[in-house]
């Protein structure tokens, strides 16, 4: 029970931290998902970031810092196999089935509702 209270707690305050870059510092959305991003990247390049989702769980691994996470773990697990073209290799493969995902369920939404442009 204590890891889901945890867990709530960590991802509200990476949404308050969100909503604070949006709010007091007047950063677009898009600002903001890309600072939360570069965050979660430079913190997984730290060694930060996966005691913070050993902690929190899905209060970590939900919010968009965790993608920026897993690009940089992606790319230090490729490039001490395959050197430096692992770099770029291994952000694809890292974050390929996510970014499908999303491109898929977003076309089969746009087929169920029709969409207006």
């Amino acid at each position: 029970m204590e890891k889901f209270i945890w867990s709530f707690i960590i991802g509200g305050l990476i949404c308050v931290i969100g909503q604070i870059l949006m709010d007091g510092f007047k950063l677009t959305p898009a600002h903001t998902m890309c600072t939360l991003v570069v965050s979660g990247a430079i913190l997984g390049g730290l060694g930060w970031y996966d005691p913070l989702v050993k902690f929190a769980g899905a209060g970590a691994t939900v919010p968009i810092c965790s993608f920026g996470n897993q690009l940089v773990k992606g790319a230090l697990q490729e490039a001490e196999t395959t050197g430096i073209i692992g770099v770029l290799t291994g952000i694809f493969e890292v974050t390929s089935a996510g970014i499908s995902a999303a491109i898929i369920f977003g076309f089969l939404a746009a087929l169920i509702f029709r969409p207006k442009g």
